[in-house]
This record gives structure tokens, sequence and C-alpha cells, in this order.
């Protein structure tokens, strides 16, 4: 059983990155979203266009995800429901999310949340920084070599 990676990638800053992974490993890649993506000419790389519909790329991914697979979010709610389906999940900045972090992140988001809306201003995510990306490509790599040991075990 192969690796695919699924990328919710409207507001994914390591693309690239992953394409180059993907490339090094021979896996399957989907590059989900609401709009149209320019993705590289290779077979193994699937664009796939949602509609615009509130988290239809986040359902599209959800509903087809599995052991195995690896998706690269910032949404933590994703994040949740992709390693319920018992994918690895990693935000952009390489960032790991595990059943034992993501309630913790699950909650840092609602706050952030009602922050915001009594007015508070929190600002965006951070831009990325060289270390994001470096920190991001260890993490990808990673957890695409422990699922290759995993399978070759069982």
């Amino acid at each position: 059983m192969t690796i695919s990676l699924y990328i919710d990638a409207d507001a994914c800053p390591v693309k690239t990155e992953i394409y180059r992974v993907a490339e090094r490993y021979g896996l399957k890649v989907y590059v989900v979203s609401n709009s149209y993506i320019n993705v590289p000419r290779d077979p193994r790389i699937e664009r796939v266009v949602v509609s615009d519909g509130f988290d239809a790329a986040d359902d599209w991914i959800a509903e087809r995800v599995g052991p195995r697979d690896i998706v690269i979010t910032s949404d933590i709610p994703l994040a949740d429901r992709s390693l319920k389906k018992g994918a690895a999940a990693i935000g952009s900045t390489g960032v790991a999310f595990t059943t034992s972090s993501i309630g913790m992140a699950m909650a840092s988001r609602e706050l952030m949340s009602n922050l915001r809306a009594m007015g508070e201003t929190t600002g965006g995510p951070k831009p990325m920084s060289p270390r994001d990306r470096s920190r991001f490509l260890s993490t990808l790599d990673e957890t695409i070599q422990k699922l290759r040991r995993a399978s070759r075990a069982g």
C-alpha cells in the first residue's frame, strides 16, 4: 500500500517543497483547493478543485484519507478529522499534529476565535521563515520514513 499526500492547498505555503519530496519518494499527491491552482505536470500529482462551499476541501480530504496517508494543513479541525481516520497530519510550519496535541490546538483555536469575535486584534499567522520551511521538510521526511517502516513491519 502506498503513501498518499493530501494538501489543503488554498493557503498552503509549502506546495513546492511537497512536490519535491513526493517526487523523491514517488508518492501520489492530491492538491485540493476551492480554485484552480497550477500544479507540476506529473502523473502522480492530481489537482482537485472542489466547490467553494464552506469546508468543501476539508470534507473532500477527510472522506478519502486513511492510515498511511499524510495530510498537510494549517486547519486544526481538518487535522483532527485526519488523525481520527488514522492519517498523519502536519502543519505547514512543520509541526506534526498528534492525538495528544490536537486537543490543546483545538482549544487554542477556539480561544483565538473568541478573542477575534470580541474585537481583539490577534493578527494572522506569522510569515513563513526559512527555519519553518526547513522544519516542515524535516517533519515530512520523518513522517514518510516512519510510515514506510511501519508498512514493512506489518
